[in-house]
């Protein structure tokens, strides 16, 4: 028997195939193996474009920063960034601001 990979709703050991469906004996969820996403930190842009580490982004809105005297202006390209989890999800090093973290919905892929 091939492996199986356990549930993506419950990560139940033991899912069994019933045609080209996958079903979970413990939580009744149904899926096609097939169409399953890769699990990870998945990071879209304000246009919904997937953002991956090492990308540029441009930013699109004044960004007014705490103890800072000026905002990050609105077109401020930022290189090489970094994904992480939590509320601002984007890692980065601004020039003039040094490191920041940024939330994804105020960036373009650039």
């Amino acid at each position: 028997m091939p492996d199986i990979a356990p549930c993506p709703e419950c990560n139940s050991d033991y899912p069994y195939p019933s045609g080209a469906l996958m079903i979970c004996p413990e939580c009744a969820y149904e899926w096609n193996p097939d169409e399953v996403e890769e699990t990870g930190l998945i990071v879209k842009d304000a246009n919904g474009n997937r953002l991956q580490d090492g990308d540029s982004v441009t930013v699109i809105k004044n960004l007014p920063v705490k103890g800072a005297p000026k905002p990050i202006k609105s077109g401020t390209k930022v290189k090489n960034i970094r994904l992480t989890d939590g509320d601002h999800n984007i890692s980065c090093k601004i020039d003039g601001f040094g490191s920041m973290s940024l939330k994804s919905e105020f960036v373009k892929k650039a």
